[in-house]
């Protein structure tokens, strides 16, 4: 039986990542027989809907494990991910122990939380459903988003409460929410994520964050982070079709000048 991806992620073991926002079938099938170890299905900053994103998980299959980042902390947001078959959820803007338990409240079933039952895709319709139920709550990887100051304020509490399984840090909101956006090299936001680094790691939370580019996420990875999110299809698209354009527009221009 194939391990789950919660396991691995709380052993620690690296796992390498990467953003899938388009409704594409087949980038997402590209994505998944490219070697990576999880695909972040992002559903906050994307036009991806529910139907789309479930599509998504059957074209994938068990190629590859598929976390889904929500829109916000809401039980019908939740249970739709998890109904679909997510292997866990990435829930946005915890900047509370109150916001970390809600999370976990929504994404286990009774007695550690409050999901109820349906007889989705990940209960294979129905037929499945018991086989689902004993092992969900055992399974899913409930990872919280730490993207603002005020979670790096509490975040000592935060991952104290009980079924968080992860922090996946998130630079870029981070940098905005202490006024510097995009400013994520700026150093009282390295200091930011510095200290969420060492409180995580000296309480053994396994910790990930999200890098656009592959020399950063190397960084991230000798500094401990097992969670890496890097890049993602449309970022891959843009900086590939640039590439292209750019390096035979050089050629061109330098045929017309002979």
């Amino acid at each position: 039986m194939k391990e789950s991806f919660r396991r691995r992620l709380k052993r620690g073991d690296p796992l390498i990542g990467t953003l899938v926002t388009l409704a594409s079938l087949e980038t997402a099938e590209i994505m998944a027989e490219a070697g990576f170890d999880w695909l972040f299905v992002d559903m906050e900053h994307s036009t991806l809907d529910p139907p789309q994103v479930q599509a998504i998980l059957q074209c994938v299959g068990e190629r590859v494990d598929c976390v889904l980042r929500v829109p916000l902390n809401d039980e019908i947001w939740i249970k739709k991910a998890l109904d679909a078959g997510a292997a866990g959820i990435l829930v946005p803007q915890v900047n509370s122990i109150e916001d970390a338990r809600r999370a976990v409240r929504y994404s286990k079933y009774p007695l550690q939380g409050s999901r109820s039952v349906g007889m989705g895709r990940a209960h294979g319709y129905g037929a499945k459903s018991q086989a689902y139920l004993d092992q969900a709550n055992n399974n899913i990887a409930v990872i919280i988003q730490a993207e603002n100051i005020e979670t790096v304020k509490n975040i000592e509490a935060i991952i104290t409460v009980e079924g968080i399984d992860a922090v996946l840090i998130g630079p870029y909101d981070l940098s905005a929410s202490m006024g510097l956006m995009g400013q994520v090299d700026n150093l009282e936001v390295q200091a930011a994520i510095e200290s969420i680094r060492q409180i995580c790691q000296a309480h053994g939370m396994p910790l990930g964050i999200f890098a656009t580019k592959v020399e950063r996420a190397k960084a991230y990875l000798q500094q401990g982070y097992n969670l890496i999110a890097c890049s993602g299809d449309t970022l891959m698209l843009a900086q590939a079709a640039v590439e292209i354009a750019n390096e035979l527009n050089l050629v061109s221009k330098d045929t017309k000048k002979r």
